[in-house]
């Protein structure tokens, strides 16, 4: 803004005032900590978290439920006292799974809303498109929604971490199991033409390169994807893994059905929600398609599902859902991000009372990973280091059967490249904290 000489000398006066008062009492989401100004968003009793989702679009369903379940885990941590006495203020923007608008709303977060950090920030190709700003403007970018190689990358993203496990380290692990209980099938590839599907591809040839026939990618955003599933008919791919966001499952499956192809279909987590994928199949074919699409389907998990009633931390979610959520049913989305928010409020613990940007990332880093490190109602360990920010470190591969899961085999855990594949101990989760909050000590 311009401002004419005669007010520019009136205001001379108070600019030594104003900033010093500004720097005692904070401005702008700046606060006081240590006897000094604070990062932005930061104040004594507030913490401000941003983050980007589709809540439009047509990766919307399903992955719109998700901050819905961090906000109501949040919540219900600001219900009991919050974090070291502050309050976690949650903002998360609709970014429609566009790379140009997720650029758009990030920056809107990061320099308007002045936010503290951020988290879960979905999807590889929007999530990427704004890496190299949140790293430049040194905003930690906690647990990315996504499984992409880019969040693993310390030296020239230092501030940027995974959660779940990379599409890689699924790849391999859904790879092996399918080389090992199908060495003669013809295996095609259904992949989302960027590093989602490739990512998914490098682990998959792995252990089953010699058999894969075909190989078909479609673009986000593409109405129908009935020409790449006719390629893998005509190719003879008699199992096809598909690594797709819910919305082309759905397509998937519809396609396959008009051109009466029927291959054993194995697919990343990703898009196998068979409640979220009946209800588009059911959508998109206008009620023409059979109950239960996605019976028989192979796929992998590392979070319990809100099917697993007697699971200890679906109960617990189950009442913080009752508590905070908005009257709609507890998904595995809204689970997804119960678990994500509260891996980000262990983080935040770690970090100690005097929390700053630079102290989160370094508490991650420092506490997160190996057995001994966060844990929470998944499965596999994080692999949290200096030297690694990659998320959780393995899967179990399971049937879907029913609108359930049903596993066929314990969990795997393993690392990128040539990193050998191990199974789990039996139960290596811990039981939910008592008030459903964890407590973890800085060191």
């Amino acid at each position: 803004m311009r401002v004419r000489r005669a007010a520019a000398l009136r205001a001379v006066a108070m600019v030594a005032v104003l900033a010093a008062v500004l720097a005692g009492c904070g401005a702008g989401g700046r606060g006081e900590s240590g006897g000094g100004a604070a990062d932005p968003g930061v104040t004594p009793t507030s913490v401000r978290v941003g983050a980007h989702f589709p809540l439009t679009g047509v990766a919307a369903p399903g992955y719109a439920e998700i901050p819905t379940g961090s906000r109501a885990y949040f919540d219900w941590v600001n219900a009991r006292g919050g974090v070291n006495g502050r309050q976690i203020e949650y903002l998360f923007r609709d970014d429609a799974y566009t790379p140009t608008q997720t650029t758009q709303v990030v920056n809107e977060l990061v320099l308007r809303d002045q936010v503290f950090a951020m988290l879960g920030g979905l999807g590889t190709a929007p999530h990427g498109a704004v890496l190299s700003f949140l790293n430049g403007e040194q905003v930690p970018d906690l647990f990315a929604s996504s499984g992409s190689l880019l969040w693993n990358q310390p030296r020239q993203n230092p501030m940027t971490f995974g959660w779940q496990p990379d599409y890689e380290v699924e790849g391999k692990i859904l790879g092996q199991h399918i080389a090992q209980t199908a060495p003669g099938a013809r295996v095609g590839l259904l992949l989302q033409d960027d590093d989602f599907g490739r990512d998914g591809e490098l682990g998959v040839r792995r252990f089953l390169g010699p058999q894969i026939v075909s190989v078909a990618r479609y673009t986000s955003g593409a109405p129908d994807i009935a020409p790449q599933v006719s390629q893998l008919q005509a190719a003879g791919a008699d199992l096809v893994i598909g690594f797709t966001v819910p919305s082309y499952t759905a397509r998937s499956q519809l396609a396959a059905q008009r051109l009466n192809y029927r291959p054993q279909w194995a697919y990343s987590n990703v898009g196998s929600d068979a409640t979220l994928v009946g209800g588009l199949l059911s959508r998109l074919s206008q009620g023409q398609a059979g109950a239960n699409p996605l019976d028989g389907v192979l796929t992998t998990e590392y979070l319990p599902g809100p099917d697993d009633a007697n699971d200890p931390w679906v109960q617990l979610f189950s009442q913080v859902w009752a508590a905070h959520g908005n009257g709609e049913p507890l998904t595995s989305f809204r689970i997804y991000g119960m678990a994500e928010a509260y891996t980000f409020v262990q983080a935040l613990q770690a970090a100690g009372p005097q929390l700053t940007r630079r102290g989160l990332v370094e508490a991650v880093q420092r506490q997160g990973g190996g057995p001994d490190g966060f844990r929470g109602p998944a499965f596999p360990p994080f692999r949290y280091g200096p030297d690694s920010h990659a998320g959780m470190a393995g899967v179990a591969v399971a049937r879907l059967q029913g609108g359930t899961t049903v596993p066929l085999t314990p969990v795997r855990l393993t690392d990128n490249g040539d990193a050998p594949i191990t199974d789990s101990a039996a139960e290596t989760r811990p039981a939910p904290p008592p008030q459903g909050v964890p407590t973890v000590q800085p060191r």
